[in-house]
């Protein structure tokens, strides 16, 4: 390669012309000058014009000390938990089951692609947005959960909906607006990794409250609220990260009516609205009355992750609160990112990608788990869920966690530790494995080295 041939070159030696190394590396010439900018700023080699390209000497500066700014920062405000074991990139060839992202074939993606070209044309390359959202977007979203909505209750209008850029900075604001400083958030146990780091951005202390396999408990919910003084609560009613739990219908109605009994709000992040497998989203805020639920919807994960964009809706004197603190914090979302958004779940394509996602997921959702029963019988998938992208599995009691995790990484497999969803300690030992990967014939070996981990693990 150009770069093994540079390192070992002598310095300030010239290189071949562009069109020799054309010939010499059987390359395009574009190919080749897109090569040379990428060394270039990488500082290996220097371009002089009219002159020629040649080798830099490497520098041999010492280390710059930057033990001045310890004391310059003090302590920090908020001591913030780290990003997540899913949010790392898998090596290429690795059978990556930490994601919790979609593959681009789970993707719409022509759709994707036409629409940003489309938006980068349009007025929304160049102008600003108005500071809640296109009204087009905005609309959209509410339509889309009034369409929920039954007879009896209040649609929400799209004055009710803030345009966010993406629901992780959509949770800090959420949790800013409702919860004092140093204040309590009740949240289900285990939890989304990404709203007990956004809690702390926010300022304001987790507080678990526990459930089983219909949602969470509406008594323990009702003593939590009563000894912490808590006003609101977070949860995913649909298809929970990283659990899988939807909610009953029952559940949901008792949950909401502690909710309005002590005048809380509920948080709703409905992440996975466009991943059902076996059933239907139910979104609580479709059962709200009275502006107790604050609605949490995401286009990242069924759209593109490219394409962060996302929306809030409230009614009453909290939605005034979320969009003065969206504008203290980003002014506006991009205008390009939400027409490309809208021109997606406008066309009718976004229908038809919809309904051939949902027999997609099911195959490698049902491959995973079979998988996983024949070969790897020490691990129990605790749910095997109706929608969304994980497996929430619990490895045999004592199991080292982070071990395992570790062990399977270092034989090409990925998995995510599951002691980062509890924002407490950990109540057993668990992984997540999402079945988003692109190729599902690494299932059989992922799962026959888990369970020689787990066997291994002390």
């Amino acid at each position: 390669m150009l770069r093994d041939r540079i390192r070992s070159a002598v310095p300030g030696s010239r290189l071949p012309s562009t069109r020799e190394l054309v010939v010499e590396h059987a390359a395009s010439p574009v190919t080749v000058q897109r090569a040379l900018r990428t060394l270039a700023a990488e500082g290996l080699v220097e371009t002089r014009p009219g002159v020629g390209t040649f080798v830099r000497a490497p520098r041999s500066l010492r280390a710059p000390d930057h033990g001045w700014q310890t004391g310059a920062l003090g302590a920090p405000r908020a001591t913030l938990p780290r990003v997540a074991g899913a949010m790392r990139v898998a090596p290429e060839g690795a059978v990556a089951l930490h994601s919790g992202y979609p593959e681009p074939g789970l993707l719409p993606e022509r759709l994707v692609r036409s629409a940003l070209a489309r938006a980068a044309r349009g007025s929304a390359a160049t102008t600003r947005p108005p500071a809640a959202g296109l009204a087009d977007l905005r609309a959209w979203f509410a339509a889309d959960l009034a369409a929920a909505t039954p007879a009896d209750r209040p649609a929400p209008t799209p004055a009710d909906v803030v345009v966010v850029p993406g629901t992780q900075s959509g949770l800090t604001t959420v949790f800013r607006a409702l919860v004092p400083a140093g204040g309590p958030l009740l949240v289900e146990s285990p939890t989304y990794w990404g709203a007990v780091l956004a809690a702390a951005q926010a300022g304001v202390r987790p507080v678990p409250v526990t459930g089983d396999a219909d949602g969470l408990d509406p008594g323990e919910l009702d003593r939590a609220l009563r000894t912490t003084g808590a006003r609101a609560v977070y949860v995913q009613p649909t298809w929970a990260n990283p659990t899988g739990v939807q909610w009953s219908s029952e559940r949901s109605a008792a949950v909401l009516e502690v909710v309005r009994r002590h005048g809380a709000f509920l948080v709703e992040d409905d992440w996975a609205h466009d991943l059902g497998i076996d059933a239907d989203p139910r979104p609580l805020a479709a059962q709200d009355d009275a502006g107790h639920v604050v609605h949490v919807r995401s286009l990242t994960k069924s759209v593109s992750p490219a394409v962060r964009v996302g929306a809030l809706v409230a009614r009453g004197p909290v939605r005034a609160r979320l969009l003065a603190d969206r504008g203290a914090e980003s002014l506006y979302v991009s205008g390009v990112l939400q027409q490309a958004a809208l021109e997606v779940v406008t066309d009718p394509g976004w229908t038809t990608h919809l309904r051939r996602l949902r027999p997609r997921l099911r195959e490698r959702r049902d491959l995973l788990v079979a998988a996983l029963r024949e070969h790897a019988p020490a691990v129990d998938v605790a749910v095997v869920p109706t929608g969304g992208l994980h497996l929430w599995c619990r490895l045999p009691d004592g199991s080292d966690v982070g071990r395992v995790v570790a062990a399977c990484e270092a034989r090409g497999v990925w998995v995510a530790p599951g002691d980062e969803w509890f924002p407490t300690e950990p109540a057993a030992a668990y992984v997540r494995l999402s079945f988003t990967a692109d190729d599902t014939s690494g299932y059989a070996t992922a799962a026959r080295v888990l369970q020689e981990v787990v066997a291994d693990s002390p």
